[in-house]
């Protein structure tokens, strides 16, 4: 019987040595190669099946993100974000003959770099609860000194974070910032491997010049941001 809707995990280099080709979401991945680029790839895989079964989708997405992780532990990739098919073989191979050229001079920026993930995550300002005192007047004071006393606290904050962004993006030029309102604000670092002692020297002392934040780097990730 023939094969047919290919789930995409990422693009690779035709590897000149054996990869250790890890299980996916129910069977073992297999490689699709054409113009020196290879798709990984498991067949026969539906996702529209998979999202009428909440616990099976779950599984799927983690199954996802394991399979990237090892096979970017052996090689550099292109990751491909989760849900992405073909229809058939015929058709991955038209797209990776059409985009050989592209993705192998990608492929050779993201050579030995992957994508590191610095969060800044906001400090609260530990305050002493202010109860009502006779006559009011002392408690208004106090609720006026505290709304300053926040001020002050996100002002600062503000500051830091902006100091330290700055900071970073001149170092790391190729340095993607996102800010969602309400959420914590992220930078996504694409830093060559060899370097990561220095990232991690780096980050400890931009946590010193952010005390009114929590900042937290995540190591090593496929380099999701920057194809």
């Amino acid at each position: 019987m023939e094969l047919d809707n290919f789930y995409t995990y990422a693009f690779l280099e035709t590897p000149t040595v054996p990869l250790e080709l890890p299980v996916g979401i129910r069977d073992r991945v297999l490689l699709i190669s054409s113009a020196g680029v290879s798709a990984l790839v498991e067949p026969d895989i539906s996702i529209e099946s998979l999202q009428n079964d909440d616990e099976q989708l779950i599984q799927a997405v983690l199954s996802h993100d394991r399979v990237m992780g090892e096979l970017f532990r052996q090689t550099t990739v292109l990751p491909l974000r989760f849900g992405t098919c073909f229809t058939s073989k015929e058709s991955l191979l038209t797209y990776l003959e059409f985009h050989a050229q592209e993705y192998l001079e990608k492929l050779r920026l993201l050579n030995g770099k992957a994508e590191y993930i610095l969060k800044f995550v906001p400090r609260t300002l530990d305050e002493p609860v202010i109860t009502p005192l006779s006559g009011g007047r002392q408690y208004f004071l106090a609720k006026k000194q505290r709304y300053q006393t926040q001020q002050d606290f996100q002002n600062i904050q503000t500051a830091q974070q902006e100091n330290a962004v700055d900071l970073i993006t001149q170092i790391y030029k190729s340095a993607i910032v996102v800010q969602p309102e309400g959420e914590e604000a992220r930078i996504y670092l694409l830093v060559s491997r060899q370097e990561e002692p220095l990232l991690t020297e780096q980050f400890l002392s931009w946590q010193k010049a952010c005390s009114h934040w929590e900042l937290q780097l995540e190591f090593a990730l496929p380099p999701y941001h920057f194809i």
